[in-house]
């Protein structure tokens, strides 16, 4: 069964349904209010009718009459290209969008390629990758840290294991959490090393948060520049310290929001079985 979504949009407090967008489509292609308004099976009056109680109501010109026929004016254009931006959000995907933490959507994104599946793969933190998934941009998300799918009640699937080291510039290795007294940190918000620093606060170590970066890649640099700095990354991201190990290990996840794309469940089936294997030379711990 074939569904058609339809659109409605309020600008500056007024609704315009459907009709008033595909008309300012169809003058923008046709560039005539004629043969669009034929286009459409209304007449050349009804059409003329709702472009000008728009602009009544707008304010503004919204289509206008040149050499070439009829057009639309900048402002049509703008609001022709927002109400596009949602349609293209309505209406289904043609290759999948995977989103998610740096380190779980790069795995993926490795997982993807092996597979033979065209995706889109955007690394950004995970609250920002929630966001677009609640505007029904992602199709498979993927989590960095698992307390993020928990709070929310999500339906995740572990994919790996993952845990956090230390990571030091001037090549230092603590022996125990004692060593990492007066240490100073960068620190990737929203991703796992909270587990670093819930446990740290829990053995009362004494340290500080000096810089806060948006993504392990930078967190890396900052501390590669400078030998007084250390950080906490992945193992599969990065070489360091395993002195947390234990309390740092965590579950890379996915949540397939679209599962009856039936390409997607056999790709996640393919993961958790022949994957799992890729994963382990990636560097994380299969399942």
């Amino acid at each position: 069964m074939d569904y058609l979504p339809k659109l409605n949009l309020f600008i500056n407090g007024h609704e315009f349904n459907y009709k008033f967008f595909e008309t300012l489509e169809c003058v923008s292609k046709t560039w005539s209010q004629r043969e669009a308004a034929k286009r459409l099976g209304v007449s050349h009056a009804v059409l003329n009718r709702r472009i000008r109680d728009a602009e009544d109501k707008l304010g503004k010109r919204i289509v206008e009459t040149t050499g070439a026929g009829s057009g639309l004016t900048d402002y049509g254009l703008e609001i022709l290209q927002k109400y596009q931006e949602y349609m293209q959000r309505l209406q289904g995907r043609e290759i999948p969008v995977i989103c998610g933490g740096h380190i779980s959507s790069g795995l993926m994104e490795v997982l993807s390629s092996e597979y033979g599946l065209e995706s889109h793969v955007y690394r950004t933190q995970d609250e920002s990758a929630i966001q677009l998934a609640q505007r029904d941009m992602v199709d498979i998300l993927t989590f960095d840290d698992p307390v993020q799918a928990f709070m929310r009640d999500l339906d995740f699937t572990p994919v790996a294991y993952d845990h956090l080291v230390l990571v030091s510039g001037g090549g230092y290795t603590p022996k125990s959490m004692d060593d990492i007294n007066g240490m100073s940190f960068v620190e990737v918000p929203g991703s796992s090393q909270r587990l670093a620093w819930n446990t740290l606060d829990e053995n009362g170590v004494d340290y500080r948060v000096v810089e806060l970066v948006k993504s392990p890649y930078e967190a890396l640099k900052r501390v590669q520049k400078n030998e007084d700095l250390y950080t906490f990354l992945n193992s599969s991201f990065a070489g360091g310290s395993n002195v947390l190990e234990n309390e740092t290990k965590h579950i890379i996840s996915l949540v397939n929001l679209n599962p009856e794309n039936l390409v997607l469940k056999d790709f996640i089936e393919f993961v958790l079985d022949e994957g799992q294997q890729i994963i382990r030379d990636e560097g994380f711990e299969p399942l």
